[in-house]
C-alpha cells in the first residue's frame, strides 16, 4: 500500500531541521558535535509525526548509540507502522572541514519493508535506468560490466564514467579502470550520494560500484528506487562477530546478492537535505534572517523525484 503523500512534508522537516541544527558546526572541526546536533534534532522531529516507527538503519546498536539506535521506537504513535533508516549526517568530515557534499538523510517504508542491514561492508553497484537489468552483475568482471554499459548507452568505453570511493581497498579496481581508459569520479566519502549520481544524466555518472557500508546500501537503494534504476548489493562478512550478528538478524545465505526489490519492498519515501553545497543539492543558505534549505525528495508511490526548497526563520 502506498504511503500517504501528506507524510512527505513532515519527512522533509525532519532532515531540514537536522541539517540546520548542525550547520553552526560547518568548518569548526567538530564532527562529533555536528553529528550529535543532527541526531538529537532528527529524533525530536520524528517523534512529532503520527507514526509508530522502528529504526532499522541507525547510528549503531543500543550499546553504541544513545539515540537513533537500531531497534529504537520512534514517532507519536498511530496506526501507520513504519521502518526507518537514518543517516543524520552523511559526511561528518565534510561538515567539520567545510567541504562539499554533507547531507542529512532519512528513508521510511511500511513495517517489514526495509532490509535490516548489519553493520558490515557491502559490495554495491548502481546503474542508470537506461541500462538493461541483465547487463550488470556483481559476479561479472569489471570489464564485462563496463562494456555492457557502454553498449547499452551507445558510448565508447573511454566515455563511460564510473563513480567509486577513493579507498585503498579499491586500488586494483581503480588501476583496471585506468587501464581501460574509463573516466572515473573518485569520491572521498558519501557512497549514498555516489549511488544517486546514476539517476540523472546531469551528474554524468553511468556506473557506481565498490565496497561501502551495508546500512548505507539500504539508504542508497531506497533513494534510487523511485527513479527505476538498478541497485545490487552483497554483504561482506569478514569475521565471526559479523556472521553472528547477521544470523541474529535472520540472514541465512551469507553470500546472497540482493536486488533493489529485496532491499526496499513496496513504497518508500526518501529525503536528503544539503548541509554543505554538493552535486545533488545546495547547502544551507541564510537570507533575510531565514535558513534556506534544499531537499532531494523521492516517493516511489507517486513517482516523485524533485528538489524542494524550504525556509525556516532563524531563532534568536
Amino acid at each position: 500500500m502506498p504511503l500517504d503523500k501528506n507524510l512527505i512534508d513532515k519527512i522533509i522537516k525532519v532532515t531540514s531541521t537536522a541539517a540546520i541544527s548542525c550547520h553552526k558546526f560547518v568548518g569548526k572541526n567538530e564532527k562529533e558535535k555536528a553529528d550529535k546536533a543532527a541526531t538529537d534534532s532528527m529524533r525530536n522531529e520524528i517523534n512529532k509525526i503520527e507514526i509508530s516507527g522502528k529504526v532499522v538503519i541507525g547510528e549503531g546498536e543500543l550499546d553504541e548509540a544513545p539515540m537513533l539506535y537500531i531497534g529504537e521506537k520512534l514517532g507519536k504513535g498511530g496506526n501507520l507502522e513504519v521502518d526507518i533508516a537514518v543517516d543524520p549526517v552523511e559526511g561528518t568530515n565534510f561538515v567539520a572541514k567545510n567541504l562539499p557534499g554533507a547531507l542529512s538523510m532519512i528513508s521510511i517504508a511500511e513495517k517489514g519493508n526495509l532490509l535490516n542491514a548489519p553493520e558490515t561492508y557491502m559490495e554495491k553497484l548502481a546503474v542508470s535506468n537506461k541500462v538493461p537489468d541483465d547487463a550488470t552483475d556483481l559476479d561479472f568482471s569489471l570489464e564485462r560490466n563496463v562494456k555492457n554499459i557502454a553498449d547499452a548507452l551507445n558510448k565508447d568505453i573511454k566515455d563511460v564514467t564510473v563513480c567509486l570511493l577513493d579507498r585503498p581497498r579499491h586500488k586494483k579496481m581503480i588501476n583496471k579502470l585506468q587501464n581501460m581508459n574509463v573516466k572515473m569520479k573518485l569520491i572521498s566519502d558519501g557512497d549514498v550520494s555516489g549511488a544517486l549520481m546514476v539517476t540523472n544524466k546531469k551528474y554524468n555518472v553511468d556506473f557506481f560500484l565498490g565496497i561501502g557500508g551495508g546500512p548505507e546500501g539500504v539508504l542508497a537503494a531506497s533513494a534510487i528506487d523511485a527513479y527505476g534504476c538498478k541497485f545490487q548489493g552483497r554483504f561482506i562478512f569478514d569475521n565471526d562477530k559479523n556472521i553472528y550478528r547477521a544470523k541474529q538478524m535472520g540472514i541465512v545465505d551469507l553470500t546472497k546478492k540482493y536486488n533493489l526489490k529485496e532491499i526496499v519492498k513496496g513504497d518508500s519515501i526518501f529525503c536528503a537535505t544539503g548541509i554543505t553545497n554538493g552535486d545533488l543539492v545546495e547547502g544551507i543558505k541564510i537570507k533575510d534572517n531565514k535558513y534556506i534549505t534544499e531537499t532531494l525528495v523521492t516517493h516511489k508511490g507517486s513517482n516523485m523525484c524533485k528538489i524542494v526548497l524550504s525556509e525556516d526563520t532563524i531563532k534568536t
